[in-house]
């Protein structure tokens, strides 16, 4: 199957499937000389993984992460580095499954289970891996959060956050809008007055047996101006594919977004003042992106997560056949989905922006390696 990999300078290759011994990446393209080691990745691993309360799917994968190339340990480098560091050549990561439940989906071999890829690889394919979804399945995000932490290590200086806005109808309130408080619940919630609010909803939602959606906002600081190509390489229209690639992703805007529609001229005008360290710019609604290329502002996303499609509830569908069916989804799914993705909405901004600045880097000399140096632009 094509198209498994994306970035340019920076390239990620992912592979495995749900229901697979076991699932990873290959990253090419990273920097020698980056210190790198299994717990650089673990920590961004940990956030995503399953089983770690009862609003999340029940698989219990530990998601623990070998690097199995592209990093070297010896006296010098331990000496120049303090350790094990990457050597530029491609960095290959495993994360084995241990709790699959293969049986749960037996039912389902020859049925498509309606909002699933089920239908789809089978008319591309014809044949598919219905095993939880097989490649299709949000499993195979482990590997993007991997492949985003080894971007993190690019990005010296570039902090990227994301946090869960909405969740079904409820979304937070801008004025209590505050990014610690998103590590303070099990939410990813910025708006502490929500917690409950959403806690209530998803309950009802996972004791009915349903789903619902949700709405990730991601942000990076210290993205310097310069980042991104005019015209076909711009860096929202990549950034925007990137996110667009997860699974249940269903809507991506940069900045303002589609409220920008009903802005007037004036009111999208991100306005400028001359400040100590250059233009100072008095709001985003362009997201930290102008023409394609960072503005050095903030760089701003929301994305849209449909709800999990995998419900108890009889839904009408079709079998390979052609005959008509009803069916019902057993297994271990998220309610939402959109918690979960946080760390892996963070982990894709990260590979393209470490795409962008070695682009960057490459075409115009760039200067010191590290983003924050003020000598690159």
């Amino acid at each position: 199957m094509s198209h498994n990999s994306f970035g340019h300078l920076f390239r990620v290759t992912t592979w495995g499937e749900s229901h697979g011994p076991a699932l990873g990446c290959v990253v090419d393209g990273c920097p020698p000389g980056i210190p790198l080691t299994a717990e650089d990745v673990q920590v961004w691993l940990d956030q995503r993984r399953p089983g770690q309360g009862k609003f999340v799917t029940q698989r219990q994968e530990p998601d623990a992460v070998k690097i199995l190339s592209g990093v070297f340990q010896d006296e010098k480098t331990t000496k120049e580095f303090g350790g094990q560091v990457t050597t530029g050549t491609p960095i290959s990561m495993v994360i084995e499954n241990v709790d699959q439940r293969s049986r749960d989906y037996g039912e389902i071999a020859t049925q498509f289970r309606p909002g699933h890829a089920d239908y789809t690889y089978f008319a591309k394919y014809g044949v598919r891996d219905y095993r939880g979804g097989g490649r299709a399945s949000a499993r195979e995000t482990a590997a993007r959060v991997a492949a985003g932490a080894v971007a993190r290590k690019i990005l010296a200086g570039v902090v990227i956050r994301g946090a869960v806005v909405q969740i079904g109808p409820h979304a937070v309130d801008r004025e209590r809008f505050d990014w610690d408080q998103r590590t303070q619940n099990p939410f990813w919630c910025p708006d502490a007055a929500m917690v409950p609010i959403w806690e209530e909803h998803l309950e009802t939602v996972r004791k009915a047996g349903s789903s619902t959606g949700a709405i990730v906002e991601v942000e990076a600081l210290g993205v310097p101006a310069g980042w991104g190509a005019p015209v076909y390489g711009k860096l929202d229209a990549e950034l925007a594919g990137a996110l667009m690639s997860i699974n249940a992703s269903k809507g991506v805007e940069i900045g303002a977004g589609f409220a920008s529609a009903a802005f007037s001229g004036e009111e999208n005008a991100d306005e400028m003042r001359m400040g100590n360290d250059g233009p100072l710019f008095l709001s985003n609604s362009a997201g930290g992106i102008l023409g394609g290329i960072s503005s050095g502002q903030p760089v701003v996303a929301r994305v849209a997560f449909k709800p999990t499609s995998s419900i108890l509830s009889l839904r009408r569908s079709i079998d390979e056949t052609g005959q008509e069916i009803d069916l019902r989804t057993k297994g271990r799914h998220d309610p939402c989905v959109g918690l979960r993705a946080v760390p892996v909405v963070e982990a894709m901004t990260a590979c393209v922006l470490a795409d962008a600045f070695l682009r960057h880097r490459a075409q115009t000399g760039g200067g010191a390696f590290s983003p924050g140096d003020p000598k690159r632009r």
